[in-house]
């Protein structure tokens, strides 16, 4: 790859037997964020690459040849199946490699797994494309362009907070243990200023949130740099 890494990650020690870290290739968004936050909570050692989106380095050969779809986060991991390199883009299929990799976070009986995949499901389909939308129209010039696009977009955004507080109602986690879900959403909600969403109107995403957010691991993971300085 021709973009350098700018930080390394220290690993937290999961076994004697030291291992090759995971690449990351980044940008400081709410989907770069949920990879950060799972390879903390997991432990594993990993260096980040940052791809600037707002320089076109996701354009770069070297990285399409990673996300053919040129689109941050990919991973690259040298101690892939049977022991060989590969690499995986998009970060719901990341969450779930790295969840079935590692056996954390992912569980291990199938009907378990179930609400683990409905929920990393919603927040690729949905709680994720809505706010990027408005996130987009937020920052229109044209008036006219600008309200049409927040009015549509702000009320299905709010719509999906309601659907995540209800599921959170009498709940700690979004699919009964912490999961990989659970670093999905996390991602996203950690917008939700820029959302124009309030969290008082949502107490049980409100204190899931700040639950989250309070994890260590957690902590660790919205503080890795994914932004070059200066």
């Amino acid at each position: 790859m021709t973009i350098p890494p700018t930080s390394i990650q220290p690993s937290l020690p999961t076994s004697p037997i030291a291992t090759p870290p995971l690449q990351l290739y980044a940008f400081d968004t709410p989907n770069g964020r949920k990879i950060s936050v799972a390879l903390e909570e997991m432990g594993l050692p990993y260096e980040v690459h940052v791809v600037d989106i707002t320089r076109g380095e996701q354009l770069e050969p070297a990285f399409v040849a990673i996300s053919p779809n040129n689109k941050i986060p990919a991973i690259v991991d040298p101690d892939g199946p049977e022991g060989r390199p590969i690499s995986i883009f998009e970060s719901g299929a990341i969450l779930l490699y790295l969840g079935m990799k590692t056996g954390r976070f992912w569980p291990a009986d199938r009907a378990a797994q179930v609400p683990v995949l409905e929920w990393l499901m919603f927040q690729m389909g949905g709680f994720g494309p809505m706010p990027g939308q408005v996130h987009h129209f937020i920052a229109l010039d044209n008036e006219t362009d600008r309200a049409y696009g927040l009015k549509r977009y702000m009320a299905e955004t709010r719509r999906l907070y309601g659907v995540m507080d209800r599921r959170l109602a009498g709940r700690e986690f979004f699919a009964g243990e912490l999961s990989i879900a659970d670093f999905a959403i996390v991602g996203w909600v950690w917008r939700h200023e820029r959302h124009k969403v309030d969290l008082a109107d949502f107490p049980d995403v409100k204190r899931w949130y700040g639950a989250m957010m309070a994890r260590p691991a957690t902590a660790r993971g919205f503080a890795v740099a994914l932004r070059r300085a200066g």
